[in-house]
């Protein structure tokens, strides 16, 4: 991430500790705020390539050098961008002692329901943790809902491996679901439509005997929605927590 130097400290500063400069008297005043939902907005409506601090500052009528006083390069503009989606996120947590597996189970619905009105979001998540006073509030809330439950034994390494592997479904099933959304945009096809073109391809493969268990799996499985999907994948999760804690 990047860090300003400040004046007189010799210690660099993140984001997220920088004061922002005073307001002063334009056509088109800015903030922080301001940026980063004009920034979010792109990203909606576009996808993260179709920002860069040149159009923000344009969708604000401002000129770019103007946003060089609230941030200093795009890599924070994601930063903080992440962060408010994380607010998002948060305002509308769990209610107390539900569980620590109702409580994950909250925390993962409340990701995927983000994920889903800001696809750009999946592509910023996994890697190192976001460190936004926003995403860390969401990671003290998951943690804290495991720590001393039932089962942990005030372990807060187990805490840790519990939170994480849920996180990593997560993070992988909304992805998935993401790049088949955006897959079906690019094609023009629905997944109805798709499964029409693929067919007699797919019937002639599976013909050839050499792939009994996917044709069993075209011919017999379920092949439920996306939310039957994402919930039977978490409770296989959660069981896997809950059976290690016995």
């Amino acid at each position: 991430m990047d860090t300003e130097e400040q004046p007189g400290d010799g210690e660099p500063t993140l984001v997220w500790e920088r004061p922002e400069p005073p307001g002063r008297a334009a056509l088109s005043p800015l903030s922080r705020d301001r940026i980063v939902r004009a920034a979010i907005e792109l990203a909606d409506a576009d996808g993260l390539e179709a920002v860069s601090l040149r159009k923000v500052a344009a969708a604000l009528e401002a000129g770019p050098m103007r946003l060089y006083r609230y941030l200093s390069t795009k890599e924070e503009l994601l930063d903080l961008m992440v962060d408010a989606v994380y607010g998002e996120i948060r305002s509308n947590g769990p209610e107390p002692d539900t569980g620590w597996r109702e409580a994950l189970r909250s925390h993962a619905h409340r990701v995927r329901h983000a994920a889903l009105r800001h696809e750009w979001f999946v592509d910023l998540l996994g890697g190192r943790p976001h460190l936004g006073p926003e995403a860390l509030g969401h990671l003290e809330a998951s943690l804290a809902a495991l720590r001393g439950a039932p089962g942990f034994g005030g372990s807060i390494d187990a805490v840790l491996s519990a939170v994480a592997t849920v996180n990593s479904y997560v993070i992988g099933a909304i992805r998935q679901e993401v790049a088949d959304l955006r897959a079906e945009r690019v094609s023009g096809l629905n997944e109805r439509q798709w499964q029409r073109s693929v067919g007699p391809y797919l019937e002639r493969m599976l013909a050839t005997g050499r792939y009994p268990t996917l044709a069993e799996v075209v011919r017999d499985a379920t092949h439920p929605d996306a939310d039957t999907v994402f919930d039977t994948g978490l409770d296989c999760v959660l069981d896997g927590v809950a059976a290690r804690l016995a």
